[in-house]
């Protein structure tokens, strides 16, 4: 499910594994301890060990929703065409009667890139573009910061990732208030790191591959995915519009942890990333398209998709982690983590998650005809990507091989705790005192993220950037620099950054993650 421990910098991943989704295999990064045992050419499930894991994951899931606090979830399995296990659990919202069903609609957060890659294959497979189209061909605007990677990058570069835009470039500009064409536009302002030969997870980059698309279709991202997908399996309840998420009358709230309980969180807007991390969606809806999948595209005995254009979205595009203590290598293809089970058998998934509120996870193993998906209203803390190892662990070996549950809260508390190198850390206690307060005032500017307004508000720094004037809190720390704190989807609660004012500049500590230099506003 985690991109996050195959970068080196802990602070920037913990950042980055929140901002808008989680990514990775199920076999990569923190959870390659489920791997490692492949046998060669595992045989068919026999039926009465997939019968017998649905009791179990539904005993497990009332489980996990009593210990983990969670207000509620929605879970389903599907076995080839039918829905074979379906069930909501809990509430829509805290304190409030609204039960979770199956047709309760959830945001998918970065589950939205595997279903908006099943859109782009139907566009493959109608011949409107090709996996391999440069997008200068379609967007003749876009452009990346080095020439040549602008030239060749193509759709199949950004949904796998490898175009050379370093991990989540364009979120904080999100964050700001920039819209979608005006964060691509922007994207040509970020250093590129290894065209075609790393793996740097970015919402943005995939969006430009989308947006791509739907101009080439003539319609918008949104109409397009229901023209080519939702409406075609029948996903009534599913839409790349946040609007429509938040009209649904049987939707789930996100919630945040407060106190040791999970409460309502503010609304996440992700329209403008919508490919990336914008898809709503109930479980009976992902059923249908969890079928699909396992189906290669075919439904009730029509190829909806042709195999060809729908193969590659499963395949291996670009290496996420190397081999190493005997597992195996973790992969990415065209918006989903490719990987290999412990049994040896292959596997596709994709984790999502908001700080906001939603942690989402679906897993297939065409091998079994099996897949499931896990949907909750609640910060990430491991709950979907227990239930999905927990579910395969019954159906390839009848019996509990981890306790996942356990391991995935672990692994959990690890990544979600507070950002920014002045988290946790003691103000000195005799620190040099900074200069008047009026010295650091005035209008500060950077190329990427435009103005940035310095000025004193109850004898304090106040920072304000972006269009949608999104307010920073500094405190004094020591010699001109500063605290600052940030929320939303910047940071989670706790989080402490640097602001370092030096000259006629100021170094914001937060901002620099997208790439060296970019955090550094010049008056």
């Amino acid at each position: 499910m985690y991109q996050g421990p195959c970068r080196n910098n802990v602070v920037l991943r913990r950042r980055r594994l929140l901002k808008s989704a989680l990514c990775g295999a199920l076999g990569a990064g923190i959870l390659d301890a489920s791997l490692g045992k492949a046998s060669a050419a595992p045989g068919p499930v026999p039926q009465p060990r997939i019968a017998a894991a649905i009791p179990q994951l539904d005993a497990l899931a009332q489980k996990l929703l009593a210990s983990s606090g969670i207000p509620g979830m929605a879970i389903a399995v599907v076995q080839g065409p039918k829905t074979i296990f379906a069930k909501g659990y809990g509430v829509a919202k805290a304190g409030t009667p609204a039960l979770i069903n199956p047709d309760t609609v959830f945001q998918l957060a970065s589950v939205s890139k595997s279903v908006g890659a099943t859109v782009v294959a139907r566009q493959v497979g109608n011949g409107s573009v090709a996996w391999n189209t440069p997008m200068r061909e379609l967007l003749p605007w876009f452009a990346l910061s080095g020439p040549k990677a602008t030239a060749l990058v193509t759709i199949g570069d950004l949904y796998a990732h490898r175009s050379g835009l370093p991990d989540h470039a364009g979120d904080l500009l999100e964050s700001v208030g920039y819209g979608r064409d005006d964060v691509l536009h922007r994207l040509r302002y970020v250093p590129l790191d290894g065209f075609r030969t790393k793996y740097h997870y970015t919402n943005f980059g995939l969006t430009a591959a989308a947006q791509a698309v739907a101009v080439k279709s003539g319609q918008d991202w949104a109409v397009l995915s229901e023209q080519m997908i939702y409406q075609p399996l029948g996903m009534s309840r599913t839409s790349s519009r946040f609007a429509d998420f938040e009209s649904r009358p049987n939707h789930a709230v996100g919630h945040v942890p407060v106190d040791g309980k999970f409460v309502p969180g503010p609304p996440r807007d992700p329209d403008a990333q919508s490919p990336a991390g914008g898809v709503s969606s109930s479980v009976n809806d992902l059923a249908k398209w969890l079928s699909m999948m396992l189906g290669m595209g075919n439904v009730g005995g029509t190829q909806l998709i042709p195999e060809a254009a729908l193969r590659p979205v499963i395949e291996q595009q670009i290496l996420t982690r190397p081999a190493h203590d005997g597992r195996p290598a973790g992969y990415y293809g065209f918006g989903f983590n490719v990987g290999t089970s412990d049994a040896g058998r292959m596997l596709a998934d994709h984790s999502g998650a908001f700080i906001m509120g939603a942690a989402t996870c679906f897993m297939i193993i065409p091998s079994t005809n099996l897949g499931i998906v896990v949907l909750t209203n609640a910060r990430l803390i491991g709950v979907p990507e227990a239930l999905c190892l927990s579910f395969f662990d019954w159906v390839q070996y009848g019996a509990l091989q981890k306790d996942w549950a356990a391991e995935m809260a672990k692994a959990f508390a690890g990544i979600t705790a507070p950002e920014g190198s002045l988290a946790g850390q003691r103000q000195p206690p005799l620190p040099f005192p900074p200069k008047p307060l009026p010295f650091y005032t005035g209008i500060y500017n950077s190329a990427y993220y435009g103005k940035l307004l310095v000025g004193v508000e109850n004898g304090g720094l106040v920072l304000t950037l972006g269009p949608a004037g999104v307010k920073y809190k500094c405190r004094h720390w020591a010699g001109d620099v500063f605290a600052m704190t940030a929320g939303g989807e910047s940071a989670v609660p706790g989080s402490l950054f640097k602001a370092v004012f030096t000259g006629r500049q100021v170094a914001l500590e937060l901002f620099e993650t997208e790439g060296p230099g970019l955090g550094v506003f010049t008056r």
